[in-house]
């Protein structure tokens, strides 16, 4: 066609596009907020007022159930089923949406389906998944709102093991989607797929950078060929410690996840995998989200190319048996290569017998393959252990592996009492974090009552505040862990961590044990940490000649230290706290970069940040009473100074170190304040100066004191989830 003869481009050419093309390209050292608005409720076409848990208790499950059964012996001609079963397929979809969870902030996981977004949709680890999503659509159309994505993705996985012969152990729903890319979670920093610059050391394992558990970028977790593609199981048995460590899995969960992902199932790699064209992300329009197009053959059935490895792990592998084990331990196994050119592990002089019929054509047995991981299981010490008491006791195996699948696919879900439906396990597991319910309720009277009694005791507003604050902060809404419930500062490890002063807490602790002890109405000490600083921002609010009432909600429990698996918690050990003006040591990182990330796994919002920074510096919480960004001569008051000052130019900031600066007077050169980067950056940054010189504006000093316990109260009560719609 003659391009002359086109019509002139009515938009910028490649505004919407480029995502290379933002304005803020041009300062690329500037601080980046889109973190926090990660989630942003504009992109939720269901609206607001929309509540999926309501609509899921409205769900026929058994219905859903069945029709997921059903659905997996429904072989489609666009995407032929291996065996006439999609069991394997659905279970790898599940598998890789759960999988890429990891502890150290929590995110990733199933919990907000983010599987149908880039990148995770575009992940070398997930080709062909595509397919697995759009099998499940007629599903999600009939049973609509709900039940969400990531609650259907999860359950089919859990039906596709029910179909085969499998008895899982349950399902809790309550995943509520998302509906745009998470593009400010952290997945490394390689600008290529199949990247591996993670890692200090690329000799240890142990050194891959936090908070990545994959080895590499667009796996899942360790390359099914060897580390960096090289076969050698004992080596691959390090990076499947490290990483599924960081999975929150032991060695025999770990072994039972292998082994039971692997019983069923196939992989793919009967082609030429550098042919398959774009990703989903980067297909043509007529693709219609389908990626990877397979130009050879028949492009599915058995031309499909997933992995590059090809080949089934079972004799059986529409069905659960333990047939893995069996073939794992009776033959011995040497590398060869797939069609795709991949390695693989193959078995030698194998019977016909025990040869896998071929998924597509009829009559024809194929070689069984294991990749470097299934291998480790047989040549590492330790997981060699644990196989083999799986092979010589199948039930020991099936149970092991049911409560670690569990495991996988609700971790990120949170405590027990965010499950919903009917097949909800009864049990308590400790990974689930359980806390103790409470029988009580509290007036309003005996709340006022309680109010008076911890104000009048021997601990200061500061330390009832910093007290209330520290339980709560750990909260992470990446996987629902942490925060004020069950008061667990009281237990190891953290009533150690350096960021919660165990000295002073400690103190606290004994005064709050004291008045719980003298109470006629047994009250939790987690409620009384809470309601303690409560009572002081009142206090410091009236103070400040603005009445108003912090909302309680009484309800927490205590937590034991039975309850509290104390090795999983040292990942919310807070390494910096922006909003008490500390950090463990110098990183990397600046501060202001921590504070982001941190205030995102707590929820909050940008002016909710901007606004609690500034009462909580006014109040005089900082750690270690260091006097940084307290910018008032009224310490311990409720009041707007922190931005009236920090807006104020009579003053000159000066660098004294990379995070400490003297805040002079103009006109006599004296040192009035000093401050962090924390503190300054919301004079710096243009988004950040916006909202701080609301809340320095004459007429804002009450809304900054209604803002500020708002988002407060927040805090206090996002593990509050009894108390949530």
């Amino acid at each position: 066609m003659d391009n002359s003869k086109k019509g002139k481009c009515p938009v910028m050419h490649g505004a919407n596009t480029d995502t290379n093309s933002s304005v803020m390209s041009w300062w690329p050292n500037a601080l980046n907020l889109d973190i926090l608005h990660q989630h942003d409720t504009k992109t939720n076409p269901l609206g607001e007022s929309f509540n999926y848990r309501e609509e899921f208790k409205k769900l026929n499950l058994e219905a859903v159930k069945n029709d997921l059964k059903k659905l997996m012996t429904d072989s489609q001609e666009w995407w032929p089923a291996d065996w006439g079963h999609y069991g394997g397929l659905m279970i790898r979809m599940t598998w890789h949406s759960a999988g890429t969870y990891r502890t150290a902030d929590g995110r990733g996981g199933s919990n907000t389906g983010n599987q149908r977004f880039a990148p995770l949709n575009s992940w070398p680890d997930n080709v062909n998944l595509d397919k697995a999503r759009r099998l499940l659509w007629p599903i999600k159309q009939k049973y609509g709102n709900k039940l969400s994505w990531a609650d259907l993705i999860i359950l089919a996985g859990n039906m596709a093991y029910e179909s085969m012969g499998f008895k899982t152990f349950g399902f809790g729903g309550g995943r509520e989607d998302i509906w745009h890319p998470e593009k400010d979670i952290y997945w490394g920093a390689e600008k290529d797929w199949l990247g591996k610059d993670r890692y200090s050391n690329k000799s240890n394992e142990e050194t891959l950078e936090n908070p990545l558990a994959a080895v590499q970028m667009g796996l899942i977790y360790v390359n099914p060929e060897g580390v960096d593609g090289n076969p050698d199981p004992l080596k691959t048995a390090q990076a499947m410690r490290v990483t599924f460590k960081r999975m929150a899995m032991n060695d025999e969960e770990t072994v039972a996840l292998t082994a039971g992902g692997h019983t069923v199932g196939k992989t793919h790699g009967n082609g030429d995998a550098s042919v398959l064209g774009e990703n989903p992300e980067g297909a043509p329009i007529e693709q219609q989200g389908f990626g990877w197009h397979n130009p050879k053959g028949k492009g599915n059935a058995e031309n499909t190319v997933s992995s590059g490895l090809e080949g089934a792990w079972t004799t059986t592998p529409n069905k659960w048996n333990n047939s893995y084990f069996y073939l794992l331990f009776t033959y011995d196994w040497e590398i060869r290569k797939s069609p795709a050119g991949a390695k693989q592990w193959e078995p030698i002089n194998i019977k016909e017998e025990d040869k896998p019929f071929d998924a597509h054509v009829p009559g024809v047995r194929r070689n069984p393959m294991m990749t470097d991981a299934d291998m480790a299981l047989k040549i590492d010490p330790e997981y060699r252990k644990i196989s083999e008491r799986f092979y010589k006791d199948p039930e020991y195996f099936a149970k092991v592996f049911a409560k670690a699948w569990f495991k996988l696919t609700h971790r990120d879900l949170g405590p027990k009492s965010r499950y919903l439906g009917a097949d909800v396990p009864n049990e308590d597991l400790i990974w689930q974090d359980p806390i103790p319910t409470v029988n009580y309720t509290l007036s309003e009277s005996e709340i006022e009552e309680l109010k008076v009694k911890l104000l009048n005791c021997d601990l200061t507003p500061a330390e009832l505040i910093n007290t209330a604050w520290d339980s709560a902060r750990t909260f992470r809404g990446s996987d629902f862990r942490g925060g004020a419930n069950g008061a667990r500062i009281r237990l190891a490890p953290q009533k150690d961590w350096e960021g919660n002063e165990p000295k002073r807490l400690e103190k606290v602790l004994r005064k709050l044990t004291e008045i719980q002890t003298g109470l006629s109405k047994k009250v939790s000490i987690a409620d009384l940490i809470v309601l303690g600083g409560s009572a002081a921002i009142e206090k410091a609010a009236e103070k400040a000649s603005v009445k108003i009432k912090v909302p309680f909600a009484a309800g927490r429990g205590d937590a034991t230290d039975e309850m509290t698996d104390a090795e999983s918690f040292s990942v919310l050990e807070p390494l910096h706290d922006g909003y008490r003006n500390w950090q463990k040591k110098d990183y990397a990182v600046k501060s202001e970069e921590m504070l982001l990330d941190r205030t995102q796994l707590m929820g909050l919002t940008a002016p909710e940040m901007t606004v609690l920074i500034g009462g909580m510096r006014v109040l005089g919480t900082n750690h270690g009473g260091t006097k940084h960004g307290v910018f008032t001569e009224r310490e311990g008051v409720l009041t707007n100074d922190f931005f009236i000052n920090l807006t104020d130019m009579s003053f000159v900031w000066e660098p004294v170190s990379d995070n400490l600066y003297n805040i002079r007077e103009r006109k006599t050169g004296k040192v009035k304040w000093t401050a962090t980067r924390v503190d300054l950056v919301f004079g710096s940054n243009s988004i950040l100066r916006a909202y701080a010189e609301v809340y320095a504006q004459n007429d804002n000093k009450e809304k900054f004191v209604n803002d500020f316990v708002k988002a407060w109260v927040k805090v206090m009560n996002a593990d509050r989830f009894d108390i949530k719609k």
